[in-house]
């Protein structure tokens, strides 16, 4: 596993390089020459964190809000008129 190091300043400059190089391993990003910053795939940190693959529903469940919201969306009434097939 490679590990890269960018400044702030050219982590700026080339953001793609820096994903690229995380595709490696991490990059470390300085700020005045000490690590501030580090940069990961995203399996990567959720094999750190120990959390697994994460889905969307577990994400979304996650946000705050919308507790206490009552929702009762009206039904619907829908008729549909078939048309006529040319070979009936």
């Amino acid at each position: 596993m490679a590990i890269h190091t960018f400044s702030s300043r050219d982590f700026t400059r080339d953001v793609s390089a820096a994903k690229r190089a995380a595709a490696e391993g991490p990059v470390f990003i300085t700020n005045r020459g000490q690590p501030a910053f580090a940069l990961l795939k995203i399996d990567d940190y959720y094999h750190l964190t120990g959390q697994g693959e994460m889905s969307l529903l577990t994400v979304m469940e996650g946000i705050p809000g919308g507790v206490g919201i009552e929702f009762d969306p009206s039904c619907l009434d829908v008729h549909v008129q078939l048309r006529p097939t040319l070979f009936d």
